[in-house]
């Protein structure tokens, strides 16, 4: 951040920038005056010394004096947080006011977890990340990380402005900027993999024995996302497996104004097999602390997924603009103030005697001035962050350090079970190979050379998957490294996103497209931004084996035949693979492995259903479809950067640009677009995100026109990108597309009604060339 202006001494603000107190903190510090210590008071007494301070702050608890005025500091300078953030929205200064008041018991949970315990939170963790700061060696200045993250720096440790967070590296807390419940399948993935990974050998950046804590709000409880994120958790406990996992709901009895009924969070969340479930008092710190102790407990030596149910208040509304007043009573206000839990942990150490209730006025203005001076440092400071920074971790690929890391491997094949896991047949011995064989292959080849490399899904392992894409896998490497899983696509995104975060790399497969979007935002909302939210202090590496397109010769319909690809083609930062061809297939997954293994990429891998098992190209039994499978002494050679097309044929009357089905179409067409005296070349666009913009403006400028053929919907479909890159780039020939309707696919022969043929690629040849 650049330097603060001058203004105010750094111990204390000037009383006119000091915010006044509110109606709420002056009832706050009326009901802590009348708080009672015990008889005889605690001033001048032999029990305030270090021997008192290692007592119970409770009888019934194992809360220490010491320990309970510690995380009380915490507490009340999470509250005033939250003032400081509402102050500096304020002044112009601020751009975040979603609060912790109300949800300071948290601290109890941060203090009975270890720091290396992987933390993601619910945004009102306020008091839980400034305890975890203070863990740290030496400690972190969590006010600071918050403040910072308040007022958009580019100086905040974690998303260098980019959103308002809790994380940090160091006190591996994992930034969280999800939709409502979203983390929460990747908390089950996170837990599962810590596990998976000691299995496997595999490093991760956790002690073994750690636990996962992962907490969301009472209305989250309501989303598809908790609930089979829950439901996963009991699945696969079930089973058997572990899954030290910690889910804390902290439960404020409110969704903004929507009011979460009575009694339906324990309904929701207690009861489910092989899932402990224990429930505290948030406004009781003694209670928090003893029940997260013995929650933490059992998971850790369990390794078995508990909740922690938590009964919390919300003070001071949603956030800034929330004028809670217009939906709830003054009677419901003035309950939830009597449960402050900052006036329970009063209440604690003045009937402990640890403190009197001056004590803890002078406690709770000394942290006022503390965190105010520090937001009036910040106040009025310009924000730093240049374009180059906030597009660091989207940038461009590296396609040399893939290339020379594929090399390497090369000068290691010798040393790869390669024999153990082909047997006597290597696959480049075979003879030419269909798709589904290529991809088959290549899987096997990355699971043999690469340890942590696993792959899941449904129907994946016994029985090899729909396709066969997988058959073999599960009697090669075993159940640790290839499994089934359960039916749920947030769920298996959900593993790999918490695999990919412990140091694995994950190889999820979508039986079909039309189910990703079950679970697009696992994608969209997690695997997508968290590189971009952590500035790629985080990462979490997986490439999405995703079944999809149509031709299937009318079998299955719109769900085994989806050809919709727009709510994967504007997800920043995400690759996009579609090969065609298996010698494609087996180059672009390596490709793919490869950047998500060094850079962290995502990558979804789009497999065409209907050219898996394809051998011609134009006459029945040419096997002009099929291709060798290239050894590891040439992958280096025949490497496919991302972003690279690839060009067929050289004519020059005109240049087809297409992918996916398209690719065999269109050279079907070209074939006998020649035997009538036309020229064309065909463009595979091979990647569709990023598009590769080189070779598209070289192929078009080669004839001067353009027909793309697209086979998926004409709005929203891939030639809408490709059109648009030829016109920015100053493109002034002549452009045309052919494309599939604007309709789901239906059953039978109807589906040659919608979708792009290669008599349209035909025609529309010939209209452009008229």
């Amino acid at each position: 951040m650049s330097a603060a202006p001058a203004g105010p001494e750094p111990d204390r603000l000037p009383p006119a920038a000091v915010p006044s107190a509110d109606i709420a903190e002056q009832r706050l510090a009326q009901s802590i005056r009348t708080l009672r210590p015990p008889p005889g008071g605690p001033a001048g007494s032999p029990a305030r010394g270090p021997a008192y301070l290692g007592q119970p702050v409770r009888a019934d608890s194992n809360l220490t004096v010491a320990r309970c005025l510690q995380l009380f500091d915490a507490q009340i300078l999470s509250r005033h947080l939250d003032v400081a953030a509402r102050w500096l929205r304020a002044r112009g200064a601020g751009y975040y006011t979603i609060g912790s008041s109300g949800h300071e018991g948290n601290a109890g949970v941060a203090a009975v977890l270890r720091l290396t315990d992987p933390a993601l939170l619910h945004y009102r963790s306020g008091a839980f990340y400034l305890v975890r700061a203070a863990q740290a060696t030496p400690p972190r200045d969590g006010i600071s990380d918050v403040l910072l993250g308040v007022v958009a720096a580019s100086a905040e440790p974690i998303a260098g402005g980019r959103h308002k967070v809790f994380g940090h590296p160091e006190l591996h807390v994992i930034p969280q900027t999800s939709t409502i419940a979203s983390h929460l399948p990747r908390a089950v993935g996170l837990a599962f993999a810590i596990e998976r990974s000691a299995k496997l050998g595999v490093p991760t950046p956790w002690p073994q024995d750690s636990l996962v804590v992962c907490s969301f709000g009472d209305a989250s409880v309501n989303h598809s996302t908790a609930a089979g994120a829950v439901n996963a958790a009991s699945y696969i406990a079930y089973q058997g497996l572990p899954l030290p996992l910690l889910l804390v709901c902290e439960d404020n009895g409110l969704g903004i104004s929507v009011r979460t009924p009575p009694g339906w969070v324990a309904a929701a969340l207690s009861g489910r097999p092989r899932v402990k479930y224990f429930r505290a008092d948030g406004s009781d710190l003694a209670d928090v602390f003893d029940t997260a102790t013995a929650a933490a407990g059992w998971v850790r030596e369990k390794r078995m997924p508990a909740v922690l149910h938590l009964r919390m208040v919300r003070l001071g509304g949603h956030a800034g603009t929330d004028v809670e007043s217009s939906y709830r009573t003054p009677a419901e206000l003035a309950a939830d103030h009597d449960l402050d839990p900052l006036l329970g942990t009063a209440g604690l150490l003045v009937a402990s005697g640890a403190l009197t209730p001056a004590d803890v006025l002078d406690r709770y203005e000394a942290a006022k001035a503390r965190v105010l001076t520090k937001a009036g440092e910040l106040a009025g400071a310009a924000r730093l962050g240049a374009a180059a920074d906030i597009m660091a971790p989207i940038a461009p690929r590296r396609p040399a350090t893939v290339a020379a890391n594929l090399a390497a491997r090369v000068r290691q094949a010798t040393n790869w079970p390669r024999h153990q896991v082909f047997g006597a047949q290597l696959p480049e011995d075979e003879g030419p190979l269909t798709l589904a064989q290529a991809i088959n292959r290549t899987l096997a080849d990355e699971l043999a050379e690469r340890p942590g490399v696993i792959v899941f899904g449904e129907d994946v392992a016994r029985k090899g998957g729909v396709y066969g894409v997988t058959r073999g896998l599960l009697r090669a490497f075993g159940p640790g490294r290839v499994f089934d899983s359960l039916l749920d696509e947030q769920s298996i995104l959900g593993l790999a996103l918490g695999a990919g975060l412990a140091g694995l790399l994950p190889v999820p497969e979508i039986q079909y497209l039309a189910y990703l979007h079950n679970a697009a935002d696992q994608i969209r909302g997690e695997a997508a931004t968290l590189s971009f939210f952590s500035r790629a202090q985080y990462r979490n590496p997986m490439v999405v084996r995703i079944a999809g397109l149509a031709y299937q010769e009318g079998f299955g319909g719109h769900f085994h035949n989806d050809n919709g690809l727009a709510a994967l083609r504007d997800i920043p930062g995400l690759i996009i693979a579609c090969p065609a061809r298996p010698d494609d297939a087996a180059a672009m997954l390596r490709s793919c492995l490869a950047a998500a293994d060094i850079d962290g990429s995502v990558c979804a891998f789009i497999e065409p259903i209907a050219l898996y098992h394809e051998r011609d190209l134009y006459e029945p039994g040419d096997g002009a479809w099929l291709a060798p499978y290239e050894p590891p002494a040439r992958w280096a050679r025949t490497h496919v950067p991302v972003g690279r097309a690839r060009v067929y044929g050289d004519g020059t009357d005109l240049t087809i640009i297409t992918f996916g089905n398209g690719v065999r179409m269109s050279l079907r067409a070209a074939g006998t677009l020649a035997a009538q005296g036309i020229g064309c070349r065909v463009l595979d666009l091979r990647w569709l995100a990023p598009l590769p913009f080189e070779d598209l403006l070289r192929a078009a400028a080669a004839s001067g026109r353009v027909l793309v053929a697209d086979e998926t919907r004409r709005s929203g479909g891939v030639s809408e990108g490709v059109i648009t890159t030829l016109v920015d780039a100053g493109f002034t020939g002549r452009i045309a597309r052919v494309a599939s309707e604007d309709s789901f696919i239906p059953l039978g022969d109807a589906a040659a009604a919608v979708l792009m043929s290669q008599e349209a690629i035909e025609e529309a040849a010939r209209d452009l060339l008229g």
